[in-house]
């Protein structure tokens, strides 16, 4: 039996995030600059989403560019940017003709003028598909999501729009990027490097945390089957007892 053919489709997580570690090292390891990781990292992702939409997986989260990222040297960050640019525009098609939705969060303001251009166009222009939502986090980290929170709640209070008595989880969560979709069930993390990076804090707060030592690169169809494989295997209690799961 396959590792895809073990996984138990009633019991898939709806949202999975994916911290995409390793592109640098691999590189380095090959010889080459640090672009040609994320050259070749362009390939996983395609993998990824392919067989997370085959699966049913109805959220997918990509961390692809975090607002610490900026302060990597200018020409890799440039080369970042271009690869960004190049790969929405040759990917969009792929995305409609697999009825996949493109959305982003994060700083998008801090984006170059291009791919903001090339991410707006990618998104309207999938807007109206419905089997899986593939979400690009750039130029995102989330202090900062919280932090825009917070303030744009302080605001809502001072105007009088928001009283504080109501202020809840269910509120805050309406002003964070991802208010409208469900938190991940499940976070993957590649290189071998167990932290999260400033990375969905307050949505990962009951989430299952796996980390591979695969870097990204060389993640395939068959090392996201294994996670979701070990996801099925946990118990997930959300504060309560073994058994008052089980009954």
């Amino acid at each position: 039996m396959s590792l895809k053919e073990k996984i138990d489709p009633a019991r898939l997580p709806r949202h999975i995030a994916i911290i995409m570690d390793g592109n640098g090292r691999w590189a380095k390891q090959k010889g080459r600059l640090r672009v040609f990781g994320h050259q070749n990292g362009v390939l996983a992702v395609r993998d990824t989403v392919e067989s997370a939409a085959e699966l049913g997986i109805k959220y997918l989260t990509l961390y692809a560019f975090s607002t610490e990222n900026w302060n990597r040297p200018k020409f890799e960050v440039n080369a970042l940017m271009e690869l960004l640019v190049g790969t929405i525009r040759k990917e969009t098609k792929t995305l409609t003709d697999n009825n996949i939705r493109l959305q982003a969060i994060g700083n998008l303001d801090s984006l170059p003028s291009g791919c903001r251009k090339e991410l707006k166009e990618a998104m309207d222009l999938t807007a109206g598909n419905t089997r899986m939502t593939l979400v690009l986090a750039l130029s995102y980290s989330s202090k900062w999501e919280i932090i825009q929170a917070v303030k744009k709640i302080a605001e809502g209070v001072s105007s009088k729009e928001i009283s504080a008595d109501r202020i809840d989880e269910s509120l805050f969560n309406s002003f964070l990027c991802t208010a409208n979709f469900p938190d991940p069930e499940l976070l993957i993390r590649t290189s071998g490097e167990q932290r999260v990076s400033n990375f969905l804090l307050w949505q990962i707060a009951y989430s299952e945390l796996y980390f591979t030592e695969k870097l990204w690169p060389d993640f395939r169809k068959e090392d996201l089957y294994e996670a979701i494989l070990d996801y099925q295997r946990r118990e997930r209690r959300f504060g309560k007892t073994s058994e008052q799961i089980a009954s």
